[in-house]
């Protein structure tokens, strides 16, 4: 067993001490991950700096940013260039500060282009979705650091993604790795008999799955922990947000899925655990605060002081571990198989979940009927079918294998409803 990709940063391409403050691009800056990202990096100027930014269709917060920090770069989903430099132009003008003129991209490959920025040695992934592969791939691919926030670039990616980084080049940001990498300091490859991830539940911990049959889409959004997005959101509520987590910590960290553990953690304050092979277990513990492996994950191996404030051990406290209901809450189980069977069945179980939360919040299916759709795409996917029917080398795992079975997983989802 190794440590996978979060290997040693004294590898000549990324040394361990820098010259000066890092230089930041951040893809997806005008979301939870990019703002919190932004504020580690105003906190600490000593140490980081950001130069690119991409976003989605907030044009206003986009360019609201790309002034307050001085930019050399501004990539946007969509609207135009003159849209965007114009909202870049009137942002400087309210907020009394210079226009730092940056060079705007925007389009559909807007985020790729700003994940290989050359003024740029550490990008921060912080969208959502399946749609961040191509911006990690450009990312590794132009040499820089890569603190990753978004989970299913590489959960689909997968070897694609594996193989485009080079040894600790690929640093993670969820919250549950982040604590791994931390823990997994403590001992030798060798020396690791299982991770555990931790789970709060979600706002459905102690249903049955019968219960669950009923849960509306106001519920599946009352998370007791975290302020996420719709998607990130239910999916906590389902436990398939936990089900990418496992799959994840296989592929960063070269442990079998047999080796990977979930147990339920309401309290959300030890973020994972390693267990070694003599019985000791390191667990990291701290607030719920994503600033801290944030600041970590573009810090990497340093820790950034004051990113996020610690626990207060001068006040009572009770944590409590519970084993994770498997028949009311599937898809841990669910993503082993899928991860197992092929290399791009994982692209289908998060395409296919995908679409069954649209669907379940459009009032089409049960929240329930999220897992029964991902099992059932998966049950009828045939890789090998669906990649020759695309034109693809059923043999040949590519960016264009990938979105050819997502495609499928997408078109299987809706055809049952």
């Amino acid at each position: 067993m190794t440590h996978g990709t979060l290997t040693d940063f004294t590898h000549p391409s990324f040394p361990a001490d820098d010259a000066g403050p890092r230089a930041v691009a951040l893809i997806g800056s005008t979301g939870s991950i990019g703002t919190q990202g932004l504020e580690v990096i105003a906190d600490a100027p000593e140490r980081f700096r950001a130069v690119a930014l991409a976003g989605g269709s907030n044009t206003g917060l986009l360019a609201e940013q790309a002034v307050r920090f001085a930019v050399e770069a501004v990539g946007a989903a969509v609207g135009s260039v003159e849209q965007v430099r114009a909202a870049i132009a009137e942002a400087a003008e309210r907020l009394s500060l210079p226009d730092p003129c940056p060079e705007v991209v925007v389009g559909p490959e807007a985020a790729e282009r700003i994940a290989a920025w050359p003024g740029a040695d550490t990008v921060l992934n912080g969208i959502t979705g399946s749609i961040g592969l191509r911006p990690t791939l450009a990312a590794l691919g132009a040499g820089h650091r890569l603190a990753l926030a978004n989970k299913e670039s590489l959960i689909v990616g997968g070897a694609l993604v594996k193989a485009a980084a080079a040894p600790g080049q690929l640093v993670p940001v969820d919250s549950e790795h982040s604590a791994l990498a931390q823990a997994l300091r403590g001992g030798t490859a060798e020396e690791v008999r299982r991770l555990v991830l931790t789970a709060s539940g979600g706002p459905f911990r102690g249903r049955t799955a019968e219960q669950l049959r009923e849960v509306t889409p106001a519920e599946a959004l009352a998370h007791p922990t975290w302020d996420m997005g719709r998607v990130v959101t239910t999916n906590s509520a389902s436990l398939v947000n936990k089900a990418l987590e496992v799959v994840e910590a296989h592929l960063l960290f070269d442990v079998p899925l047999d080796r990977i553990d979930v147990v339920v953690h309401p309290q959300s304050v030890v973020h994972s655990m390693v267990e070694f092979v003599d019985g000791s277990t390191l667990a990291q513990a701290s607030p719920p605060d994503m600033r801290l492996p944030i600041a970590l994950g573009i810090g990497w191996p340093h820790r950034v002081p004051g990113a996020a404030p610690g626990c207060d051990w001068t006040a009572a406290a009770t944590w409590t571990f519970e084993p994770l209901d498997e028949q009311a809450f599937p898809a841990v189980g669910l993503a082993k198989e899928a991860a197992a069977a092929s290399p791009t069945h994982m692209a289908v179980f998060n395409a296919a979940n995908e679409e069954a939360v649209d669907a379940f919040h459009d009032g089409r299916i049960r929240f329930d009927e999220i897992l029964e759709t991902v099992r059932a795409v998966l049950g009828d996917y045939q890789p090998e079918q669906v990649a020759a029917a695309a034109g693809l080398d059923p043999h040949e795992l590519t960016v264009e294998a990938v979105l050819a079975a997502e495609r499928h997983a997408r078109r299987a989802a809706r055809e049952r409803w």
